[in-house]
């Protein structure tokens, strides 16, 4: 793998990316893969002792002969956003048209439960909102189902307000795409975008490659397939999924998730024809993928 075109995939990230659907790893594949992505087996296993002193896995064996078994709590923690990643390209199919609506939620947590007004500012963050004045976050999305989820496992229910309008201003500015380019940081967004297409593009020219020379090896295959969701996670984890209607054009999000879309067509012909299943988290990208690409999933 050319030193240019390698991805810095987190040695974590690799091993919570190598758990297969039945909770385990196995070590010899999992230190194949990390040399593959340049890692060294010394950090592969300065990471599962971090990772077991956490409470996260658990070693039966040793070495490359070892079986890593992920707890309840690890797999509780590791479960996707799938669903945000469907809407991510409706969008770009122009499948989710936005309807000139702005959703706010307003809150008023004492000093005294610090902790939860900490927690849920983090949350509406999380869930795409932004800061409109303190204690008041706005979204373009319909997400008052995780907003209330948010709010009651907190217990903070009595504390927040949900409201929409199709009329918001700030100082005094009410365009919608001023409005969104003032609340939420477009250009950092564009460029988490511009790397993931990059990143998408190089491996998409290697899987073509690839596949008119006989289908990656494995380990190859899984290393691809890791880099990619990495890339795909950094890229849209900030992303507050803002409607087109709200971006500038072009924006990179749609090119970049069209290139990882295409590359994961070919990771998907190539996994269906692997003697085994992959690990459990391509089988969550697969589902989502498969639905973009039009192919079924793999079994």
């Amino acid at each position: 793998m050319a030193e240019e075109t390698r991805a810095e995939v987190p040695t974590r990230t690799l091993v919570e990316g190598m758990v297969r659907a039945d909770g385990t790893i196995d070590a010899g594949e999992l230190y194949g893969v990390a040399g593959e992505l340049g890692m060294t087996d010394q950090q592969v296993r300065l990471c599962i002792k971090r990772m077991a002193a956490d409470g996260l896995l658990v070693q039966e064996g040793r070495g490359r002969r070892a079986v890593l078994r992920e707890t309840e709590h690890a797999r509780r923690a590791a479960e996707p956003e799938v669903g945000f990643v469907r809407h991510m390209y409706a969008q770009d199919a122009g499948l989710a048209p936005w309807d000139g609506r702005w959703h706010l939620v307003a809150f008023a947590v004492p000093e005294s439960a610090r902790a939860d007004r900490d927690a849920l500012r983090e949350a509406l963050v999380r869930l795409g909102g932004a800061a409109v004045q303190g204690g008041v976050y706005v979204s373009a999305n319909d997400w008052e189902p995780y907003v209330e989820a948010e709010v009651d496992r907190l217990g903070v229910r009595d504390r927040v307000t949900l409201l929409t309008t199709t009329d918001l201003r700030i100082a005094g500015d009410d365009d919608p795409l001023a409005l969104a380019r003032r609340l939420w940081p477009l250009d950092d967004l564009a460029e988490g975008h511009r790397r993931l297409a990059a990143l998408a593009a190089d491996r998409l020219a290697r899987l073509t490659a690839l596949a008119s020379n006989g289908a990656p090896g494995r380990v190859e295959h899984l290393a691809i397939a890791l880099e990619l969701a990495d890339g795909f996670t950094r890229a849209t984890a900030p992303d507050p999924l803002l409607p087109p209607e709200l971006l500038p054009r072009p924006w990179p999000g749609a090119e970049a998730r069209a290139l990882t879309a295409d590359c994961w067509r070919l990771l998907h012909r190539a996994e269906r024809a692997a003697p085994e299943p992959g690990p459990r988290f391509f089988q969550r990208y697969d589902e989502v993928m498969a639905a973009v690409t039009g192919e079924a999933p793999t079994a």
